[in-house]
């Protein structure tokens, strides 16, 4: 099975999500944003997985791949392929569903929990809620009508499903090696500003990483089979 992992130049490491979707079959073709005009066709794809960014959905220099991903996101939708959007992929989600994207009144960086939400709290799985996820967000998404909000933080809705469609605001594919990656370069500053400790995360990363990894495959199995299996007669509506 072959799945397209849409991400940035120097920011395409699928971490535990691609570990657990490649002990479930899965190979990957590389959509890098930044050479969009290059992409492949993704019509015969089994899965979409859109990643995180350093980007806002809504900076005009940037509008051309961000589009262009929002074109492909909507094409896959469409078809019927199964697409999970991760932080900035969930943003998109949101926008291509009708959905409006803003600045958050405040970051999210670090390790933290999400909470379910009481009436949903019975479709999603306990390891979803029963650890904390990585953060590093500076906005966030509506839900749009038609889908479904399925847990929050006091910052904003962090899982929405639609159809066969998945959004997650946090990062479950973090490892230390990601971490370290976003804590460089511009990260630098973003920390500072946080009053986040670059050594102290690091720290926190390795101490979370093995139960991570744990919820992070349970997230991936829960997805495959309870929602990316939904209508799977491509072209039915859904």
């Amino acid at each position: 099975m072959r799945a397209a992992l849409i991400a940035n130049a120097g920011d395409a490491d699928s971490g535990l999500v691609g570990k657990a979707l490649r002990r479930r079959g899965y190979s990957f073709v590389e959509f890098i944003r930044e050479q969009h005009q290059q992409w492949g066709p993704w019509e015969e794809l089994d899965l979409v997985v859109s990643m995180g960014s350093g980007w806002s959905t809504y900076w005009d220099h940037v509008a051309d791949p961000i589009r262009a991903e929002q074109r492909l996101l909507s094409g896959a939708i469409a078809q019927g392929i199964p697409v999970l959007g991760i932080c900035f992929g969930a943003q998109q989600l949101s926008t291509v569903l009708g959905g409006e994207v803003t600045k958050a009144q405040s970051p999210e960086i670090g390790w933290h929990h999400v909470t379910p939400v009481a009436e949903s709290a019975s479709l999603i799985p306990k390891s979803l809620y029963e650890g904390p996820w990585m953060q590093w967000h500076y906005d966030r998404f509506s839900v749009p009508s038609g889908a479904t909000v399925l847990a929050e933080s006091p910052v904003g809705p962090q899982v929405m499903v639609c159809g066969r469609t998945l959004g997650v605001q946090f990062h479950p594919e973090a490892t230390e090696s990601i971490v370290r990656t976003w804590s460089s370069g511009d990260g630098v500053e973003e920390l500072e500003a946080a009053q986040i400790s670059s050594d102290t995360l690091q720290m926190t990363t390795a101490g979370h990483l093995e139960d991570a990894a744990r919820r992070c495959d349970d997230l991936i199995e829960w997805f495959l089979s309870d929602i990316a299996q939904k209508h799977i007669d491509r072209g039915l509506t859904r």
